[in-house]
């Protein structure tokens, strides 16, 4: 993404905020808030959710200004400033314009941020396909990616690597990184590592904050995790791993009520403020998100065939293969603005 003045006047309070918050955590994380919402009244997403943040903020005893507070102290400054730059200002604010410019010219719904379920088998076969299709999305608008790489994360490296201006958020399994996976992801400065909240969890985050990576984690909920989540004890445990996120993935064969059940849980817990994690619901946030930049929700998950899938993961239209058609003919077949559907 070309640089511009707005981006380089961001850039430096960027900057500058993040050394301040070092030197004053709780001044220059308010400070940052109110510089952020001057940047953003041209943007109905940053000026929510500044607004949003800056009403949080108002609570001295927040445990957030304890997450932030962590989080600038373990995490390295570059790689902070990096990922932040590529989500919050390539995605939700240029690419966001980008995104609604071509939705208009297309006349279908884009997503800000695409799914894809890596075929680490096939690896090599669907690589050049992989590339094409975050470039395709980068010429849309998008600009973040959730990458599911559960048995071989470092698959995942290779494109967050060849595309700078993403941020990639890479989905595995605790016991999978390898300490040559661990030392690659740390040459990169738009990476997230989502990690699975299961047994050697706590094992892997605490090398990962010694490292000074950028890292949160996930949890795949189903019915029987629902009074965990309602009452807060899911997340009382994953603030004890100090993940900037804990985000919650419905099991395929979740149902719906369980669902929104999660979701208003979520809603419900960063309202109240009581854990020193950000709570995420995987496809309501997601959503959310979409419906704000562009009025409508588009969710789009790939699985490992390539296949255009929906909420359940099971297959929507054989024709609709990222390894077959373009991203671009893809959206305009599944997505028409005039119907307004999402899968």
């Amino acid at each position: 993404m070309e640089n511009s003045i707005s981006r380089m006047l961001v850039e430096m309070v960027v900057r500058k905020a993040l050394k301040s918050i070092k030197d004053d955590p709780e001044r220059g994380i308010r400070n940052l808030v109110d510089m952020a919402l001057q940047f953003s009244s041209e943007g109905r997403f940053q000026r929510d959710f500044f607004s949003a943040a800056q009403t949080m903020l108002q609570n001295e005893n927040s445990p957030y200004y304890g997450l932030l507070r962590d989080l600038v102290a373990h995490t390295n400054t570059d790689r902070l400033y990096m990922f932040s730059m590529n989500l919050g200002y390539n995605g939700c604010t240029e690419g966001a314009k980008r995104i609604r410019s071509n939705e208009e010219r297309m006349n279908c719904n884009i997503p800000w941020t695409i799914s894809v379920q890596l075929n680490t088998e096939k690896y090599e076969e669907a690589l050049e396909k992989y590339h094409a299709l975050i470039c395709e999305g980068e010429n849309l608008g998008i600009y973040t990616w959730m990458l599911f790489a559960l048995n071989e994360p470092q698959t995942a490296l290779v494109l967050a690597k060849a595309h700078p201006d993403s941020a990639f958020c890479i989905f595995c399994k605790a016991d999978d990184p390898t300490t040559a996976f661990l030392d690659k992801a740390a040459e990169l400065n738009n990476v997230m590592l989502m990690i699975r909240f299961e047994e050697n969890a706590a094992k892997l985050c605490a090398t990962l904050r010694n490292e000074g990576l950028l890292y949160s984690v996930w949890h795949q909920y189903s019915s029987k995790d629902a009074e965990a989540i309602t009452n807060g004890d899911l997340f009382y445990s994953t603030q004890q791993l100090s993940p900037l996120f804990t985000v919650l993935i419905p099991d395929e064969h979740c149902p719906e009520d369980v669902r929104h059940l999660a979701y208003q849980a979520v809603k419900q817990v960063r309202k109240d403020q009581a854990y020193r994690t950000l709570a995420w619901e995987f496809q309501g946030d997601n959503d959310l998100i979409d419906s704000i930049i562009s009025g409508d929700t588009c969710s789009v998950f790939f699985d490992q065939n390539g296949n255009l899938c929906n909420r359940s993961k099971t297959l929507t239209n054989k024709n609709h293969n990222l390894f077959q058609r373009s991203l671009y003919d893809i959206l305009i077949c599944s997505y028409p603005k005039e119907k307004s559907e999402s899968v």
